[in-house]
């Protein structure tokens, strides 16, 4: 873990992204106290999501796939690209 001031991570700000992207957790500090971690963000959320719903099929309700189905189409192309496994 990597630790950083506020101003160090604001002066290489792309950098401490490109850690994160890589694995790596910083910590920022300001006047010597802990104000953010930045890391990796979590994996396959998409995946997460329709593993669940896989689980919860039983329990769902008749319109459920409908309602999911006018959900997809309502999103945009970009909103499709932060989870592209879903």
């Amino acid at each position: 873990m990597k630790v950083m001031t506020a101003t160090e991570a604001s002066r290489s700000f792309a950098a401490v992204l490109d850690e994160a992207e890589h694995g790596e957790t910083i910590v920022v500090t300001r006047g010597g106290k802990q104000i953010a971690v930045i890391g990796p963000a979590p994996a396959a959320p998409g995946r997460m999501v329709k593993a669940f719903l896989a689980r919860s099929a039983a329990s769902l309700d008749a319109d459920f796939a409908t309602d999911v189905a006018a959900a997809r189409e309502a999103f945009d192309d970009e909103m499709r690209d932060t989870w592209p496994d879903a």
